[in-house]
C-alpha cells in the first residue's frame, strides 16, 4: 500500500513551477535590459574617459596655453562600400598644448549618385583621448554628397594642457586624430524605408 505521506501535493508542485518560470523570465528580462543599456553605458565611459583613444567634445577654447608643444598626426580611411576619396589637407602639425587648431579634410563623392556617409575617430595612444578636446568636428553629424561634389571639412580642436600635469604621459610627443567614413542612410532616406516597411501587405498602415 503506497503511504499517503509521500504523496505529491499537485498545487504545491504548480506553485512551484510558476515561482521557478517567474524568476527564469525576470532573469531574461534583465539580462535583455543590460544587453540595450550596454552600448550607451559604454559610449558613455568612453566619453567621459577618453577609454580607448575616444576624444572629448569642448564648448570652448582653454583660458591657458603650455609651452609643451607636441606633435599632432593626421589619419583617413574610408571603409568599403563607400566611393569617396577622403584626405586631409596637411598630415602632420605641431602644435602648443592648449592652442585652438582648425585643420580641413577634402572629401570627394567619386559616385555617380547621392551618398551620405559619416565618420568614426579615435586618437592614439589610446590613454590622451580624454586630453583631446574637439570644439568643432564634421563627425558629429551625417554629410550627404552629390555626385561629384567636393566638400572642405573642417575639425577644430585643442590638446588640453592638463597633459603637461600627468607624469604617465610625459613621453608622448606625438598623437594620431585617426577619421574613417563608413555609409549611413540619409534621414529622408531612413524615414521612407520605414513608411514602406509600415504600409507593406501585411502590416498596419500608421496614422
Amino acid at each position: 500500500m503506497r503511504d499517503p505521506t509521500n504523496q505529491v501535493d499537485p498545487q504545491r508542485t504548480s506553485r512551484r513551477d510558476l515561482i521557478v518560470a517567474f524568476a527564469c523570465g525576470g532573469c531574461v528580462a534583465v539580462m535583455i535590459g543590460l544587453s540595450f543599456a550596454a552600448v550607451p553605458l559604454y559610449s558613455w565611459f568612453c566619453h567621459a574617459t577618453g577609454f580607448g583613444g575616444t576624444t572629448q567634445v569642448a564648448k570652448s577654447a582653454p583660458t591657458q596655453t603650455s609651452a609643451r608643444k607636441i606633435t599632432v598626426r593626421f589619419d583617413s580611411n574610408v571603409s568599403g562600400g563607400l566611393p569617396w576619396r577622403f584626405e586631409p589637407e596637411r598630415r602632420t602639425i605641431d602644435v602648443h598644448l592648449g592652442e585652438v587648431v582648425t585643420v580641413y579634410y577634402k572629401v570627394v563623392n567619386e559616385a555617380a549618385r547621392t551618398i551620405t556617409g559619416q565618420a568614426g575617430y579615435n586618437v592614439s595612444p589610446p590613454t590622451v583621448g580624454i586630453y583631446f578636446e574637439k570644439i568643432n568636428c564634421f563627425c558629429f553629424s551625417t554629410q550627404t554628397m552629390r555626385p561629384g561634389e567636393t566638400r572642405d571639412m573642417a575639425v577644430v580642436f585643442y590638446v588640453d594642457p592638463k597633459l603637461a600635469q600627468d607624469s604617465d604621459e610625459d613621453g608622448v610627443d606625438v598623437i594620431t586624430l585617426s577619421y574613417t567614413f563608413y555609409p549611413a542612410r540619409a534621414p529622408d532616406q531612413a524615414a521612407a524605408a520605414a513608411t514602406a516597411e509600415s504600409t507593406a501587405p501585411g502590416q498596419p498602415g500608421r496614422i
